[in-house]
């Protein structure tokens, strides 16, 4: 397939969804080409020019989106991945982002939602200073905080996170409200993305050792 300049490639199996994501992008001036499957889009390839794959978590075809992700990655460099789910648990989102996902955006999403992830993604560079960025804002938690936050990115319940601290739930809960804030995230979801490409997720897991409480 010819590649166009700020192409997108969408994988979706939801023929009503793909279609309707195709008609966003054009109505902002981009071009998309459209798979039903991964299979159909493995098939072709990565068209040249593609500045951005938006892929369904969950395909109908026995290829998921972050084993799709995983098989581009193995065949070579492929562009910015940012994952659509309907299925927004935490631990679905961390491993799609670990796989080599940018960026996921949750079923219902917004046009605005969907566009900010698109134009985010086509403009990535690999001197991205993002992971600083995200570094310096995540470091700016207690750590105290920092634990509970890396306990609710691993998909720890509340309850859980608290019983591996020996706090709370109530206590866990603030902690939660105070993190939010101080990221500066208006949903947990963007505090899950931050704290991933921070490198929160790679970091020890809350309860191995030993931080004082602040």
């Amino acid at each position: 397939m010819r590649g166009v300049p700020g192409h997108v490639v969408i994988v979706e199996d939801d023929d009503d969804m793909r279609d309707s994501i195709a008609c966003l992008l054009a109505a902002e001036g981009r071009s998309a080409a459209e798979y039903a499957s991964a299979e159909a889009f493995l098939a072709d390839g990565v068209p040249r020019g593609t500045s951005c794959i938006l892929v369904d978590m969950r395909l109908g075809d026995g290829i998921d989106g972050i084993t799709l992700i995983e098989r581009l990655r193995r065949a070579g460099e492929v562009p910015p991945v940012v994952v659509i789910t309907g299925h927004g648990d935490i631990p679905l989102a961390v491993r799609a982002m670990q796989a080599g996902a940018i960026d996921f955006i949750e079923k219902p999403f917004t046009p605005e939602r969907l566009l900010d992830a698109v134009a985010r993604a086509s403009t990535r560079r690999s001197d991205d200073p993002a992971q600083g960025r995200a570094r310096e804002r995540v470091n700016a938690l207690s750590p105290r905080e920092r634990q509970v936050l890396k306990g609710l990115v691993a998909g720890q319940p509340n309850k859980v996170v608290a019983h591996e601290l020996g706090l709370s739930t109530r206590t866990v809960e603030t902690y939660r409200a105070a993190i939010m804030d101080k990221l500066g995230c208006r949903s947990f979801a963007e505090a899950v993305r931050l704290a991933i490409t921070a490198g929160l997720d790679d970091e020890t897991p809350p309860g191995k050792c030993a931080v004082p409480a602040v």
